[in-house]
């Protein structure tokens, strides 16, 4: 009897593209990671669809563009009035369950903050975690509320969030080791306030501790705390690794690592690329990425074809030879067949959207809006978005430009963002 493959599927929280020793970072130490990339497939051209981490985070688990499934910006404390990802929306949970798997979530979904919006409402029959930003000690959130959840109920747990993410991530696969299941662990990170494994509690019950001095962490030396955050992330990924080696069941697990959106400006290496999370330059948005499956996809290997995360869910899914979903449709496309088989990944282009930031890309050419204007970038032969070329293209820069205008009429618009303290529109 052949037995369906498992999947699964690790989401870090603000990594930059050049934070991992495999990505040429020299000072962080990630050999677990760099382990995984060894017996795999690097990517060097892959992309979050948005630079916060909601969006990016319902385009992972729709395989869609995160405006049709109701999410365009972050949520947090001031858009709880802003509708959450639609309860409607058909998710990797729902696809997976559907054809036999067990499918759990381990980690932040930051999709709403609702109980309506929790991941068992999306189609996951388990969930432990939390919904956004929070202290990674005492699990409360910069405003002063516990944000730990083992299924739609608050709880107390002890420990460094990353480790509890992974505690309960390993104990659900030895629970489900002898039936197909799809995990998605979406660690919190390396996302602020920067804390080590070893550093005190922060924020407290009951205290606004949004103020910029208090929401980054108190750290003498942010980046040192940084470098432990990313090595602490890397145990966990080593400790999921090695329970999966452990159970047998290497040989029948794709492991996807990748990461929602770029790195913070104020720690992270986004080298070689401009910019930083919230911004659509490459640094906000070109990511790491790896796929390894042993026996199954070549060991050692890059990919730079252009992808997105809204590619994974259908990627998977032809990974394990099950049908497209009826209940949906995909904007993003399975690139299975470029990694197995080498067949060339069909062009196309891609959109992004958070308000009035904007960018296209088609091959090698990407048209950035922002608030400086338009800018055009020949992207294979500059990464790092030094040389604006959209005087001397005009007519790439024409075509792009009108692809997004077609797009924009494709999808809904850009909600308004109402503060809920002030009233203030946030767009």
């Amino acid at each position: 009897m052949i037995r369906q493959p498992n999947i699964v599927v690790f989401l870090a929280s603000d990594l930059g593209y050049g934070d991992l020793g495999c990505y040429g970072n020299p000072s962080h130490r990630t050999p677990n990671i760099d382990r995984l990339a060894a017996k795999g497939i690097r990517f060097t051209d892959f992309h979050s669809n948005g630079s916060m981490c909601s969006p990016s985070r319902a385009a992972l688990l729709t395989g869609r563009y995160q405006q049709r499934v109701g999410l365009e910006y972050v949520l947090n404390h001031h858009t709880r009035d802003y509708p959450a990802m639609s309860n409607d929306a058909y998710t990797l949970g729902h696809a997976f369950k559907k054809n036999g798997y067990a499918p759990g979530f381990f980690g932040d979904h930051h999709t709403g903050y609702l109980p309506e919006n929790s991941p068992l409402k999306s189609g996951f029959d388990e969930f432990y975690g939390l919904c956004g930003g929070m202290d990674h000690h005492s699990h409360v959130t910069r405003w002063g509320k516990p944000n730990l959840w083992n299924g739609e109920k608050p709880i107390e747990e002890k420990g460094y969030v990353s480790d509890l993410i992974a505690d309960h991530a390993i104990e659900f696969m030895q629970t489900h080791r002898d039936k197909p299941f799809c995990m998605h662990v979406a660690d919190f990170l390396v996302h602020f306030p920067f804390q080590g494994p070893n550093d005190e509690p922060l924020f407290k019950q009951g205290v606004n501790n949004d103020s910029a001095e208090h929401k980054y962490g108190q750290s003498a030396n942010p980046k040192e705390t940084y470098r432990e955050m990313v090595e602490a992330m890397d145990k966990n990924v080593g400790r999921i690794l090695d329970r999966i080696r452990d159970l047998g069941i290497e040989d029948r697990t794709l492991f996807i690592f990748t990461t929602d959106h770029g790195g913070h400006h104020l720690v992270a290496d986004n080298a070689p690329c401009r910019g930083a999370k919230g911004s659509f330059l490459e640094g906000g948005q070109r990511i790491p990425a790896i796929a390894c499956w042993p026996g199954v996809l070549k060991p050692g290997k890059t990919e730079d074809a252009p992808l997105m995360l809204m590619d994974i869910f259908p990627t998977v899914l032809e990974a394990c030879k099950l049908p497209k979903p009826n209940e949906t449709s995909f904007d993003g496309a399975s690139f299975w067949p470029r990694i197995v088989k080498g067949d060339p990944f069909p062009e196309r282009t891609i959109f992004w959207r958070m308000g009035k930031l904007k960018a296209a890309r088609r091959g090698k050419w990407k048209l950035l809006v922002d608030a400086d204007g338009e800018h055009l970038y020949d992207l294979n032969a500059d990464m790092g978005e030094t040389k604006d070329r959209l005087s001397e293209e005009p007519a790439v820069a024409a075509g792009l430009r009108e692809a997004l205008k077609q797009w924009e009429a494709d999808i809904p618009p850009a909600p308004k963002l109402l503060a809920k303290a002030s009233g203030k529109n946030m767009e």
